[in-house]
């Protein structure tokens, strides 16, 4: 395909995955809101923890993928969803665009849990026994009154054991992916004015996410590696269905 211009219709004729998608995402956020007022945190019970937290459950390597933190987070991956799910799925078909958009939410959350073990790992080290069951006993408290403690170490301990993680950003990147490599030359207008290629698009995309990620910046909550892992399971999963054969 060259020099090719993918612009995606209206909702009326979205795809119907792509469309469910939007729809329980959407839910999923008001129900988040709505359910807050009476004291029900659906972050809390559907957002990804890291193993060790007291909060962890096996679902939310799932249920993470739906929730979001508020009204920008949703808007901006629900609007790529939309923009690059279209086209992707008219390729792919319903079947194979709803595997490719689970597996690299789920290799995604795979992929951040790893980062942050690796981190927790190096933080231990600096802390005594006393100092950990400290940050696992009122930890969560001291975040929900919007504090931390002032010791390095400590609140990052606290902040990887008692913050979850949510969004459908691994699942976005990954259809960022599939985009590049399904139609490279497809033009995607930044900013909605300048015009670059798929490919040079998700290259340089994805070298951002990695920059962000390794220099870890203090105050950054964004999970750049999330985004790297959906990336990641994409390439694997597009490169696995080359090698068997199947329609690209």
């Amino acid at each position: 395909m060259s020099n090719q211009q993918i612009r995606p219709g209206g909702f009326n004729i979205l795809p119907p995955v792509v469309k469910n998608l939007l729809i329980i995402n959407g839910l999923f956020f008001l129900a988040t809101m709505a359910l807050g007022r009476y004291g029900i945190d659906l972050v809390e019970l559907l957002g990804l923890f890291i193993p060790q937290s007291e909060y962890f459950r096996p679902h939310q390597l799932v249920s993470y993928i739906f929730m979001h933190g508020g009204m920008n987070h949703i808007f901006f991956n629900m609007f790529a969803l939309w923009m690059f799910g279209n086209a992707i799925e008219n390729y792919w078909g319903g079947k194979r665009f709803l595997i490719y958009y689970m597996v690299t939410g789920l290799g995604a959350g795979f992929i951040h849990l790893g980062v942050m073990e690796i981190q927790l790992f190096s933080v231990l080290k600096e802390l005594s026994f006393d100092q950990i069951e400290m940050v696992k006993n009122e930890g969560s408290a001291v975040l929900q009154a919007g504090q931390n403690y002032s010791e390095s170490a400590l609140a990052q301990l606290n902040l990887l054991l008692n913050t979850p993680t949510v969004g459908a950003s691994g699942s976005v990147f990954g259809l960022l992916l599939a985009f590049g490599m399904m139609f490279p030359n497809a033009q995607i207008y930044l900013y909605f004015l300048f015009p670059i290629k798929a490919k040079y698009f998700v290259i340089g995309y994805g070298l951002i996410e990695l920059f962000s990620g390794i220099s870890n910046r203090a105050g950054d909550n964004v999970a750049h590696f999330a985004h790297l892992g959906g990336m990641i399971f994409g390439f694997i999963l597009i490169k696995f269905w080359q090698k068997k054969g199947s329609r690209f």
